[in-house]
């Protein structure tokens, strides 16, 4: 059981409390120092209000969209448990939340002909969206850490069949970041005292014992697996058996990886429908993603200019063989493109490869993988570790046969074992980054490498491909094992 029983219920207010309290600095902080640094301090605007003596009319405008900004925030619900902590969907309020803010004041002052200084308000927006994002991003490390020692983490109860309850109970354990503490099990059986096959988890009895389970455990969150064993109108009772505002019951549905803007929630004579929409990619959005990778991928190119030339003498100038290796992957709708890196290994590496087989160990049952590849060059490996051997696929995002997220490029002979669904992660280019590699890397088996490819083709936004960027940084800042 986490925390103190007396405080047990009190970590998501507390949590959404420093939370109001960091985000007001920020936003503070972002509004009054971009109109002092832009416009000083005795700015004035025509506004259709009178101001103090000695208050400017931009410390007024400035005060207004401070109180205002943690206003939209508060009602987006970006501070709610239900998206703090994991996912894209905290993000995503607070880009949308900041954006619809400065839309409006943009057309109140037109409407009312206040005449505002646009570079005011320009820099403030974006400056204030990525210190907000940045804010939140450490809370999370924060939060990680607390729900690591079982703090700030609901405590669970799970109910249902057996099986789904025992996988159920993996998952979140796997999971621990997104805050679900298991301390407990009701099955149709109701084994009191056992301990659920393949987990820790006790059994506090059967699915008709739940209200006495939740007393014992201190469980504040019950999870139903499966309705198999108890029907609809048990479980509306254990609904009515919750404390309001203090208990909460969620509905595990047995669809995985499914997620964002495919689901949708339609109440038909009292029964909560779930629509899963197919994955579909309308040009709109190809053209945004397009237009994102074109931007981002120039820019860094330009920006990282130095480095390229650094690396490609280095590669020169200690190993023989061409500074760029150039190897036939399969991309979107299955056709072949050359993929561009910086040489890391010997010139014959691939004629090596067939001995090498039989002394992997790492990657998994499709991928190849060696901790310590002989083929590697000194070079090479300090290029690995940090990803800087992928660089130059940059140029390929530019010609268009790559993107900056996506599903991994694999080689023809991978193709070859997949499974047919496995196929589905043509639907989109691959990329240089994407959630395998900000979720494993190497470490992940085939199963779990392909249900994140296939998640991401079926759930892809703007804001998870922003996150995915974001955590590839960091990645590439604090380096672990490296993938080919």
């Amino acid at each position: 059981m986490s925390g103190a029983a007396g405080s047990r219920f009190d970590w998501r207010k507390r949590y959404a409390r420093m939370l109001r309290l960091t985000d007001l600095l920020v936003i503070a902080a972002v509004v009054f120092g971009t109109q002092f640094g832009w416009l000083g301090l005795h700015a004035n605007i025509s506004m259709p209000i009178p101001t103090w003596p000695g208050l400017s009319s931009y410390t007024l405008l400035s005060a207004l969209i401070v109180f205002l900004w943690m206003i939209v925030l508060a009602l987006n619900d970006t501070r709610s448990e239900r998206v703090v902590g994991v996912g894209a969907e905290e993000y995503r309020r607070i880009f949308d939340s900041s954006f619809m803010l400065f839309g409006v004041i943009a057309i109140v002052a037109f409407a009312l002909n206040i005449s505002i200084a646009r570079g005011y308000l320009f820099i403030a927006l974006p400056l204030g969206v990525f210190l907000l994002i940045t804010e939140r991003y450490l809370w999370r490390h924060w939060l990680r850490i607390q729900r690591a020692r079982g703090e700030y983490s609901a405590n669970v109860l799970l109910v249902g069949s057996e099986a789904s309850v025992a996988h159920m109970a993996r998952e979140l354990k796997r999971a621990s970041g997104a805050g679900y503490h298991v301390v407990g099990a009701c099955i149709p059986t109701g084994r009191v005292a056992a301990e659920l096959a393949g987990t820790d988890v006790p059994v506090m009895g059967s699915v008709d014992s739940i209200e006495r389970a939740i007393s014992v455990t201190g469980a504040d969150t019950v999870v139903i697996t499966s309705t198999d064993a108890i029907g609809p109108q048990r479980v509306k009772e254990i609904s009515w058996a919750l404390e309001s505002g203090r208990q909460h019951l969620v509905l595990a549905p047995s669809i995985t990886d499914i997620a964002g803007p495919r689901l949708h929630m339609r109440p038909v004579s009292g029964l909560p429908l779930m629509h899963v929409e197919t994955p579909r990619f309308s040009s709109g959005q190809r053209f945004v993603k397009r237009m994102m990778d074109l931007f981002c991928a120039s820019l860094l190119v330009v920006l990282l200019s130095p480095v390229f030339l650094v690396l490609a003498v280095l590669v020169w100038g200690t190993s023989k063989g061409p500074i760029i290796y150039r190897q036939k992957r399969v991309g979107r709708h299955g056709r072949e493109f050359e993929m561009l890196k910086f040489r890391s290994m010997v010139a014959d590496a691939d004629k090596q490869l067939a001995s090498l087989l039989d002394m992997q160990d790492m990657g998994n049952s499709v991928l190849f993988k060696m901790r310590n590849d002989p083929r590697v060059t000194p070079v090479g490996r300090i290029m690995r570790k940090y990803s800087l051997d992928e660089l130059p696929q940059l140029f390929n995002v530019i010609g268009g046969s790559m993107s900056l997220v996506g599903p991994r490029p694999p080689l023809q002979r991978e193709v070859d074992q997949y499974a047919d669904h496995v196929h589905r992660r043509f639907l989109v280019k691959p990329g240089i980054t994407g959630l395998w590699q900000v979720s494993g890397r190497s470490k992940l088996s085939w199963d779990d490498s392909v249900r994140l490819d296939l998640s991401y083709v079926e759930n892809w936004s703007v804001m998870g491909d922003i996150v995915i960027l974001f955590k590839t940084g960091k990645a590439a800042l604090l380096p672990g094992d490296t993938v080919a």
